[in-house]
């Protein structure tokens, strides 16, 4: 495995959160447009729809700026095209209630905030010129 990338704990890392990105945009995709769920007859929330969306902006970012700092360039071709293949298959075996509505954008955006701030912490070398 050194052989094809020598740092596989950034791998292991890039492959998590790319997951998560593709996991999250699933989610969020079932928020827009805006007024998707109340349409559906679920409780919405335009406003943490919108911050989700900033969030997965910047997590998807950062993600691909630690990928391209920390590994080879068709590593992270190959992990990111593994996660946005297989991402959508775990989130069809979920249950209707996990897919859709204001519990699971507060718990995407909670994971996302985690995330970001694991990535920080784990890359903060490759982010230091950005703060």
């Amino acid at each position: 495995m050194a052989a094809l990338e020598p740092n596989v704990v950034a791998l292991a890392w890039f492959a998590l959160f790319s997951t998560l990105c593709c996991v999250g945009f699933l989610i969020l995709s079932g928020s827009f447009p805006l007024n998707a769920l109340r349409e559906r007859g679920q409780a919405s929330s335009p406003v943490l729809a919108l911050v989700n969306g900033a969030l997965m902006l910047a997590l998807g970012g950062l993600t691909l700026a630690f990928g391209l700092v920390e590994l080879q360039l068709t590593s992270v071709i190959v992990v990111a095209g593994l996660a946005f293949l297989f991402a959508p298959a775990s989130f069809e075996i979920w249950p209707e209630r996990w897919k859709d509505g204001r519990t699971v954008l507060a718990i995407m955006a909670l994971a996302q905030i985690g995330a970001l701030a694991a990535l920080y912490r784990i890359g903060g070398d490759a982010f230091a010129p950005l703060v």
